[in-house]
């Protein structure tokens, strides 16, 4: 009798999410962890904008990842700035979940680069623990470290800080001004504006862009100037630490 009651605790014990960075792009740049957590989770739902496409489930097959027998769960991410439409969408998405882990299934939940990182994983993590359904995040590779890496730059120096910028947010001009070295992120709407302050701080001459890293129609910029081309969403800008006499 015991044994029984135990089978049917463990079966109905509610699965876990995993938020899984699949990095920016090239599919040689997924984790061993990464693939294992996608190959052997049931269910994997993944984000996307509009249609069917999705960014993260196409770098996940492109990496060779065994998706047979799985149950795909698209979610839907709009781009919208309309607060209450934004909720809703962001409720919808981990309502999904939650039914897939409360049935007792794991759920994987690929995302670009990082999963802790102006993911859209987040917001749907912030509702599963607050559910209290268990969560575990798998690190990806963000795109600015493998747009460094492409330079063959390092974006950091012995005490100068680092600042990751989104592009959006109200002051992100201003913190161009902060000592040290600079990412921002998802600039590419905004880009006359950030070159044109880039030049007022003599930054200019020491910044790169990064579009689409990894994916098709990569653009790399070592050096950019005023009359660098407008670009597209995943387009990354970095002000490169300042090089000092002596500096090993």
């Amino acid at each position: 009798m015991n044994q029984e009651i135990n089978q049917e605790a463990k079966s109905t014990a509610p699965g876990t999410l995993f938020g899984v960075g699949v990095g920016p792009g090239d599919p040689e740049l997924l984790t061993i962890k990464a693939i294992r957590v996608l190959e052997r989770c049931p269910v994997v739902a993944y984000p996307r904008t509009r249609g069917e496409n999705s960014l993260a489930l196409d770098i996940v097959r492109r990496a060779g990842v065994d998706l047979e027998g799985k149950r795909l769960l698209p979610l839907l991410f709009p781009m919208t700035k309309e607060k209450e439409a934004l909720r809703r969408y962001h409720d919808e998405a981990a309502g999904a979940v939650m039914a897939e882990l409360r049935a007792g299934s794991d759920v994987a939940m690929p995302s670009l680069g990082d999963a802790s990182l102006y993911s859209t994983f987040s917001y749907v993590l912030a509702r599963v623990k607050k559910a209290g359904l268990p969560v575990q995040v798998v690190p990806g590779v963000p795109s600015f470290c493998a747009a460094a890496a492409s330079f063959g730059r390092s974006l950091t120096a012995m005490r100068q800080p680092l600042h990751i910028i989104p592009a959006g947010y109200e002051g992100s001009l201003q913190a161009l001004s902060l000592p040290g070295s600079k990412v921002v992120m998802k600039s590419g709407r905004t880009l006359p504006e950030l070159c044109a302050r880039l030049d007022e701080l003599g930054l200019l001459e020491r910044s790169s862009l990064a579009e689409n890293v990894g994916l098709p129609g990569e653009r790399m910029v070592p050096a950019m100037t005023r009359e660098t081309e407008s670009a597209g969403y995943f387009t990354t800008v970095m002000v490169w630490p300042e090089e000092k006499e002596g500096q090993l």
